[in-house]
């Protein structure tokens, strides 16, 4: 008994020695620029940019695949981080600035299917099987993915209300093209 104690312990002495060493040998370094471009994006996995996530999002920049503006939930801020860290311009939101949405849930009608608390990426739904849900809506991103998946409509995105905590003042717009000189 005492023999296969020690023959265990030195197998896994000699496993984690090798793990140890792998991790060091073939470790692989990521792109310092792919890792500041992802830490700006909201991280909200909804896949309104085109991709599956933040990440892939963050890859496309850094290889200049895509613009910095097709991050609808990081809006116009997060284009300005980007444009600023980048060194690009800050171009317009890509489909413009939209008005910001939240989901809402009807709870006279809704089952408690779970299917919107699968679908949700931040988890802003709450509620439990055969119950009713809700949305916290300081969680919720607008992304929309929780609609499709609701068998019975009970979800509709509805504008966030204008307050003084969320109101901001737009940018103005750049002048038209036009030759700067000196006016006769």
């Amino acid at each position: 008994m005492l023999t296969a104690i020690f023959a265990v312990a030195a197998l896994a002495v000699a496993f984690g020695l090798l793990l140890g060493f792998a991790a060091i040998r073939f470790r692989v370094e990521g792109d310092p620029v792919v890792e500041k471009i992802d830490a700006l994006l909201p991280q909200t996995q909804c896949g309104q940019c085109g991709f599956a996530g933040c990440r892939p999002y963050a890859e496309a920049i850094a290889s200049g695949e895509v613009e910095i503006n097709r991050c609808p939930p990081g809006g116009e801020t997060v284009v300005l981080a980007l444009a600023d860290l980048l060194g690009r311009d800050a171009a317009p939101l890509e489909g413009g600035e939209q008005q910001k949405l939240k989901a809402a849930i009807d709870e006279q009608t809704c089952i408690g299917c779970t299917l919107c608390l699968q679908a949700c990426p931040v988890d802003a739904i709450l509620g439990a099987p055969k119950h009713m849900h809700t949305v916290i809506t300081t969680e919720c991103t607008g992304c929309e993915l929780c609609l499709e998946p609701c068998p019975v409509d009970c979800i509709a995105m509805v504008p966030v209300k204008l307050e003084i905590a969320t109101w901001r003042w737009p940018l103005p717009k750049p002048p038209a093209n036009r030759e700067e000189g000196p006016r006769p």
